[in-house]
């Protein structure tokens, strides 16, 4: 079966529709239908109940989905692997979202390349929500993210506890809601729990969902923001920016994903390394 039709019904799965489906494959609505027939004329059973409302799976789909979702997975290990230099055993496709880079891959990259030498790594940055669509597509084998998304299949692992602290270019902050203010959107806990704790302020005039751009603005113009520690630190130690502690800290939560079936012992000698790395960032 061509991987292409497994890819195409996945992201139908995924997306709740054709045309979004289309969308995100950068094909036309026809393509992602013609696609379907095809391989509902191969297995011999309708995969999905199309409505005006979108698309929803038939019991062949359900059952089709897993077959799917491996065959995508066999397919990007299959073509990953077969190009490694002859040193390698085998590949570590991971993904980190956007501002965990810093520090905590830097550690553990390296902590990898020693413990595990025949273990080639490729490593990707962005966002969430694609991430998490490679690791379900089996084009990554784990994601570092604040954000997961629980799904049949995927186990999700709370790694360590980002305290994000409130920072400023200057002393005396008037503190969240002020003119100099950025509010940076750390996700939807982080919304509720600054709301809840500052209730009567008002709306920031800047607003950001990318830490480190808030870092650059308020180390160039001047401002304040709610940042990670591990981001600043470096900033405070020099005495460029300032912490309040008057105005406290949130805690987020960051985790690793991975699928249920990765069971390999490299694998699991990558994943006891990454827990070890995190312990040493949750303790300083």
């Amino acid at each position: 079966m061509d991987i292409t039709l497994a890819r195409t019904f996945l992201a139908i799965v995924e997306w709740g529709n054709f045309v979004k489906a289309a969308e995100q494959l950068y094909v036309t609505q026809s393509t992602v239908s013609s696609r379907i027939r095809v391989l509902e004329d191969q297995l011999g059973q309708p995969l999905f109940v199309r409505t005006k409302a979108g698309a929803s799976l038939t019991s062949a789909g359900v059952q089709f989905k897993p077959f799917a979702q491996r065959l995508v997975q066999t397919w990007e290990q299959a073509r990953q692997e077969v190009g490694l230099p002859d040193r390698f055993r085998s590949r570590l496709s991971i993904g980190v979202q956007f501002t965990l880079w810093e520090r905590l891959l830097a550690r553990w990259l390296p902590w990898i390349r020693q413990a595990i030498p025949d273990y080639a790594v490729r490593a990707d940055v962005g966002s969430s929500e694609a991430l998490m669509r490679q690791v379900v597509d089996g084009l990554l084998d784990l994601v570092i993210t604040y954000t997961p998304q629980n799904r049949s299949g995927l186990v999700v692992e709370h790694l360590m506890e980002e305290p994000l602290v409130f920072v400023s270019s200057a002393p005396g902050p008037a503190g969240p809601g002020s003119e100099d203010y950025i509010f940076v959107d750390w996700g939807p806990e982080f919304r509720l729990d600054h709301s809840a704790r500052f209730p009567d302020a008002n709306a920031a005039t800047l607003t950001t969902t990318y830490g480190p751009l808030a870092l650059q603005y308020i180390r160039e113009n001047g401002g304040s923001a709610y940042l990670p520690v591990r981001l600043v630190r470096p900033y405070v130690a020099r005495g460029e920016l300032l912490v309040a502690e008057e105005f406290g800290a949130f805690a987020r939560p960051v985790f690793v994903v991975y699928l249920e079936s990765e069971d390999g012992a490299r694998f699991e000698t990558a994943l006891q390394g990454l827990r070890y790395v995190a312990a040493l960032e949750d303790e300083g």
